[in-house]
């Protein structure tokens, strides 16, 4: 027995659209009946999931899950070993596992099936309030213009966009028509220099600042170019960054595990405060700010076990720092019909929840903390490998793609 070669129906559903009034609500309301139809099937026969039997799902090592009839398919007559049809990996029919989640979800939905989406506690109606698609507006840069761009960041007054990659002149800034204004932040040793940066916001009074990976330090700018503040103690490596509605800075260090506050005044070029708000994190990288609620998202990069490439976890927390929601890519699999490996997040105006996924080179909204995770794509195409996300003052969507070293800038439709 082998995997099919069709792709999932998820797949078929909702792969190429970006969004559009009714027929928009029409295929976002499908991509939600395919999901619950892909979360409830064995992904190698097809057959929906049961609670006995042949049907009953099960868990290998690896974390895929199989019905009991395609595990013993895959171990033949013996039954000694059966290789994952999705990842490769060899195990015995003795180290699966029933999986928990699958069978009390399908407790929850009855005999007479239901919705998935009143099975987790959500209305059917949750699709009228989702956001709308989008469609590409703009593409900046380009090898040559950007080189392997790591972060982005938008001026919440005026529009500009900062990038931040690996050139000559480290910051790059863009105007609302997408001419490169200015550039900034010199490759070298000197003290306003930028070695490596990681990524790079903008504050409300208009200042952009930098983490900078190769003196593990945070550098601010004016609008300008001039550097007026680093600070140099106390990182292991700050990586992600973004600014509150106060101008304060919020950034992870990756390899301390924390999250920390900045308060400074960049026109004086002075340090107020240095706070860790946060600690025993799992390399978190990408972080961002609730502009209205003032609730934190991070991504953690966990390890990876074996010779699996790692996944990564989502967490909020409230603006006191209370851990509000997480979900890892083993959970969020369990949930929806992809593997998600979360590169960056932002925080929409509505205040949901979205990031970029590497694996299926899109961009999804999770939803609002509250509600969070639903999964709902926001563009399924045109993406080679997204590492930035950040919105407009005019609500664009701003996507920063290393793959082909750009900048996408999408319109709602």
């Amino acid at each position: 027995l082998s995997c099919p070669q069709r792709p999932p129906r998820w797949a078929r559903g909702i792969r190429g659209r970006c969004g559009g009034s009714d027929r928009s609500a029409q295929a976002g309301m499908a991509a939600e009946d395919e999901a619950e139809l892909s979360l409830l099937e064995c992904r190698v026969c097809f057959e929906p999931y049961g609670p006995d039997g042949q049907r009953r799902p099960l868990n290998l090592p690896c974390g895929h899950v199989l019905c009991r009839g395609c595990v013993g398919a895959l171990a033949g007559a013996e039954r000694q070993r059966l290789e994952c049809p999705f990842c490769r990996r060899l195990c015995g029919p003795a180290e699966t596992s029933d999986c928990r989640p699958l069978l009390q979800l399908l407790e929850l939905l009855g005999p007479a099936g239901g919705g998935l989406a009143s099975a987790l506690g959500r209305s059917g109606g949750g699709a009228a309030a989702a956001p709308a698609g989008f469609g590409l507006r703009l593409c900046l840069g380009g090898w040559g213009s950007l080189v392997n761009p790591t972060g982005v960041a938008a001026c919440p007054g005026s529009g500009h966009l900062a990038v931040a990659h690996d050139g000559k002149k480290r910051i790059h800034v863009f105007g609302p028509s997408g001419v490169c204004l200015r550039r900034f932040g010199e490759r070298g040793d000197a003290g306003n220099d930028i070695k490596y940066a990681l990524d790079v916001t903008v504050t409300s009074d208009g200042h952009v600042v930098v983490t900078d990976g190769g003196d593990c330090s945070v550098k601010a700018f004016d609008f300008e170019g001039r550097g007026v503040l680093a600070v140099r103690e106390g990182f292991c490596l700050p990586w992600g960054l973004d600014a509150t509605p106060k101008s304060e800075v919020i950034l992870t260090d990756s390899e301390a595990g924390a999250l920390y506050r900045l308060a400074a005044d960049f026109r004086r070029g002075e340090l107020k405060k240095c706070q860790m708000i946060r600690s025993r994190l799992v390399s978190p990288r990408a972080v961002a700010v609730c502009q209205t609620s003032g609730a934190v998202v991070v991504i953690e990069h966990l390890k990876a076990r074996g010779p699996s490439k790692g996944s990564t976890r989502v967490k909020i927390f409230s603006a006191e720092m209370d851990l509000i929601g997480q979900m890892d890519s083993f959970g969020l699999n369990l949930v929806f019909p992809s593997r998600i490996h979360a590169t960056a997040v932002a925080f929409d105006k509505e205040g949901r929840v979205i990031v970029t996924d590497v694996c299926s080179q899109a961009v999804i909204c999770l939803g609002k903390p509250e509600e969070f995770p639903i999964f709902n794509p926001l563009i399924s195409h045109g993406l080679s490998y997204p590492v930035g996300l950040t919105y407009t003052a005019n609500n664009s969507l701003v996507v920063l793609d290393s793959g082909d070293h750009s900048i996408k800038v999408y319109s709602s439709t």
